[in-house]
């Protein structure tokens, strides 16, 4: 079965900003900035079959999630919901290393 990946805009977000920050952290490198990227995308991709496989965030609801794509030595968490048999909806994204989703 495969799912269709959805984004919310604030997910959206999240992804420009991070993106931003590791254009910044890396001297405007923009290869090092894209492969960040990538890797998420390669990351998120795996939602398109295997949702159910990704460990369950806190609060107790079965069906939001959270996805760990690693990056060198740390790399980001992305939260989503499985809304139904076909639909996931990435909620938000942010690095490891930050305290919390914003």
């Amino acid at each position: 079965m495969n799912f269709r990946v959805r984004f919310t805009e604030e997910a959206r977000d999240d992804l420009k900003r991070l993106h931003g920050f590791k254009l910044e952290q890396a001297g405007g490198d923009v290869r090092h900035a894209d492969a960040a990227l990538e890797a998420l995308r390669r990351g998120i991709a795996v939602l398109e079959s295997s949702p159910f496989a990704c460990r369950r965030a806190s609060g107790g609801d079965v069906m939001l999630r959270e996805l760990l794509v690693g990056f060198g030595a740390t790399g980001y968490v992305a939260l989503f919901e499985i809304e139904d048999v076909q639909t996931v909806t990435v909620l938000a994204v942010r690095h490891q290393r930050e305290d919390d989703y914003r």
